[in-house]
């Protein structure tokens, strides 16, 4: 990096875990990069989370109170408006940090300056040798859905290798200012889950590089914002699948998504959540779909 360490704000979100992000504050100070500020950005938590996350006690650290759930776009969005770095490395609170992680995320901007983005390999806090991301596949373009390099799979080197990714993973993305400037944010339209899709979507678009960096290792406690059982992801999953194909794909894609949505996705799923007696579920997987048939998808944000 020729000894360049420019500014890097940390942008991370509380919702009623201040607990753990106290645990991702104490990751931090491990870190070997000095030229950091974190914004921790509560949204609008139950209790004053500032009665267990106390920002002087670690570097350069700011806790930021909404007065609203903006949700993991638009609070993020809320967090980048308010930082000063000349990187922006967001991050999900349930993580922990690696110490060279910055440098290692870093790099690759100094090495092409095409590279817009990089994420590091996400591994398993509980299977520290098991892989969650190593990069994504492409979207398929009739169905709307994605599968994740290396998910699932021991860490054995198969995936040491650095290269483009078909998108960031919003888990922990490093995003070069520029970027930020050329294409915006993240879609607010989306609150949660498929916006890191769709802002990927226009980076790529935009002529940068989404890279991910082998060398560069976060771990990840999965899922403790939002249980895998929630049906609230149920709602989201399935109304911004929809939205996002909306706003990305061709006429003809679209219509063959429509018949595959319609045909299979939709009669396969009443039938599970009925077979499960998941009866709330299946109520907001039909609000999902009813929510696209009524709101416009042209908005950027």
């Amino acid at each position: 990096m020729k000894e360049i360490e420019p500014l890097v704000s940390i942008i991370t979100l509380n919702y009623n875990q201040a607990p753990v992000t106290l645990q991702f504050l104490e990751s931090t100070r491990h870190l070997l990069y000095r030229n950091y500020e974190i914004l921790v950005c509560d949204m609008a938590s139950d209790t004053d989370p500032g009665t267990v996350i106390h920002p002087e006690k670690f570097h350069r650290t700011r806790l930021l109170r909404s007065s609203q759930n903006l949700g993991f776009a638009g609070g993020n969005n809320w967090g980048i408006r308010q930082a000063s770095g000349d990187f922006i490395f967001i991050v999900n609170n349930d993580t922990e940090v690696t110490p060279d992680l910055i440098h290692r995320l870093l790099a690759p901007f100094f090495v092409n300056p095409a590279i817009g983005v990089v994420c590091p390999k996400i591994k398993y806090f509980a299977q520290p040798g098991v892989i969650q991301y190593a990069g994504f596949n492409a979207m398929n373009p009739f169905t709307g859905r994605t599968s994740t390099v290396g998910e699932k799979e021991e860490d054995r080197g198969q995936f040491d290798v650095s290269g483009p990714t078909h998108a960031a993973h919003g888990c922990a993305m490093m995003v070069k200012n520029e970027v930020i400037n050329q294409t915006g944010m993240f879609p607010e339209k989306f609150f949660l889950y498929y916006e890191e899709w769709d802002w990927s979507a226009r980076i790529l678009k935009a002529g940068f590089i989404i890279w991910y960096a082998a060398d560069a290792t976060i771990y990840h406690k999965e899922s403790m914002s939002v249980g895998k059982q929630n049906p609230v992801k149920v709602y989201y999953h399935t109304r911004n699948r929809i939205l996002f194909m909306r706003r990305n794909q061709d006429f003809l894609h679209l219509l063959i998504f429509s018949l595959y949505f319609t045909c299979i996705t939709v009669p396969v799923s009443i039938c599970r959540y009925l077979a499960k007696g998941q009866f709330q579920q299946l109520k907001l997987f039909l609000k999902g779909i009813w929510w696209n048939l009524y709101s416009s998808s042209d908005s950027p944000v």
